[in-house]
């Protein structure tokens, strides 16, 4: 989606904004500021980032040694990489023969980060994309073109189903080298899990196809299984696996704003993105890295962890009552992450239609995501009108409970004038 701004200079061109950013752009035109308790943000992509009940401290100062006005090194501080892979042992490797260490992690400022390195460091192939996906895939998708971006659509009356058998016929027939997903997914909340997952990763390995695998939601699972999800439980050897993970502080421990986030992979591809990294950003602020240790302490994470749980759980069955209760349509409810993908196609006329709905909310100070940023377009090469998911939204119940709730109650009042026409 484009915004109309001042011209550029011929040397530019437009730059999309992914749609969290655009939608937060059209309602700062309204008077929306993050601290303007008259708006209900639940569009914003980041969780409550307060104490939660049952969790840990919050770290709001950190020391800055007299080292730490270097630069860092590109991959990471060797420390931070360390405590990255005893995690990953710790919680999805003991008992197996081969583990990951400081070499199979790199260090970067941010998620979308870690994947841009990612995405510049691939070769000449084909690179399967789902959709639904992260709506910033879509840019990075098409700005590096050694690669070509495949698209691989799921069906939303499987409630976003995809097994291993189909992803096998998807590599094999369209030559995928890659596939890049969200696990679980950002928007719908799907999540591939336990024997399904491990499929998967038995796929990638027998066909030599990475998965590059967005885990940032990973300690936001809702069914009866572990309490954390990550294809790191079903490799068999991290250094030739064709398994590359990305996650981080900013939604899993809600340190959102630190901006440190990890890739695990393979040391050849931790050389690979690190090299990437050295023309790309040149690395992570050392102060935060530093501070980040002890964040991923055995004790630190089980308590987040399951304070996300006990809290989100209520914040989304909320959701999900009130979603129901206006007539919104889901395909399925989200087993992870902190959104509800919903089908507007039952509501009138008026407002069935993500951007009609989206812009109605904003009248009513609530913001929202329209469904078609989501349907990842590399080249936006189909057009507004050809997208599945523009009758769609997504709704976040990453803010706090009062915030979900009041944005809810809006949203319901607005549907209902829209439907008795008052």
């Amino acid at each position: 989606m484009k915004i109309a701004t001042t011209s550029l200079p011929n040397a530019f061109r437009q730059v999309p904004r992914t749609g969290v950013i655009y939608v937060t752009t059209e309602a700062q035109s309204l008077g929306f500021t993050g601290n303007n308790p008259d708006w209900c943000n639940l569009g914003q992509g980041q969780p409550d980032c307060g104490v939660l009940p049952g969790g840990p401290p919050r770290m709001t100062h950190i020391e800055v040694d007299y080292d730490d006005l270097e630069y860092a090194p590109v991959a990471g501080l060797p420390e931070l990489r360390a405590a990255v892979a005893d995690m990953y042992n710790r919680l999805f490797r003991k008992g197996k023969r081969s583990q990951y260490t400081m070499e199979n992690v790199a260090i970067s400022a941010g998620g979308r980060v870690a994947l841009t390195r990612a995405a510049a460091a691939l070769g000449s192939i084909h690179t399967g994309h789902f959709l639904p996906d992260y709506t910033a895939y879509e840019e990075l998708l098409d700005i590096f073109r050694l690669f070509t971006p495949i698209p691989i659509p799921l069906d939303p009356d499987r409630n976003y189903e995809f097994t291993a058998s189909e992803l096998r016929k998807e590599i094999v027939s369209r030559g995928l080298s890659a596939i890049l997903m969200s696990n679980p997914c950002n928007p719908t909340g799907a999540l591939i899990g336990g024997a399904e997952l491990a499929d998967w990763v038995g796929t990638a390995r027998r066909l030599d196809c990475t998965l590059l695998v967005d885990e940032f939601y990973s300690h936001y699972i809702w069914n009866n299984g572990p309490p954390i999800v990550s294809a790191a439980e079903y490799v068999e050897d991290v250094d030739r696996d064709p398994v590359v993970l990305f996650d981080g502080l900013t939604k899993n421990w809600r340190y959102s704003g630190w901006r440190i986030a990890w890739t695990v992979g393979p040391k050849s591809v931790i050389n690979a993105v690190s090299s990437a990294g050295s023309f790309l950003d040149g690395g992570a602020p050392r102060p935060l890295q530093r501070a980040a240790i002890p964040l991923l302490s055995p004790e630190s994470v089980e308590s987040e962890t399951a304070a996300i749980r006990a809290n989100f759980l209520e914040k989304r069955a909320l959701m999900l009552n009130y979603a129901k209760s206006m007539g919104l349509k889901l395909n399925g409810e989200p087993q992870g992450t902190f959104y509800v993908f919903a089908s507007l196609a039952e509501l009138p006329d008026s407002i069935a239609d993500g951007m009609r709905f989206f812009r109605a909310a904003l009248a009513e100070k609530v913001i929202c995501v329209p469904g078609e940023f989501f349907d990842v377009n590399p080249g936006k090469k189909r057009r507004h009108e050809e997208s599945r998911f523009s009758k769609y939204v997504r709704l976040s119940f990453g803010p706090s409970f009062e915030t979900v709730t009041e944005g809810c109650i809006r949203l319901g009042s607005l549907i209902q004038r829209h439907r008795f026409g008052t």
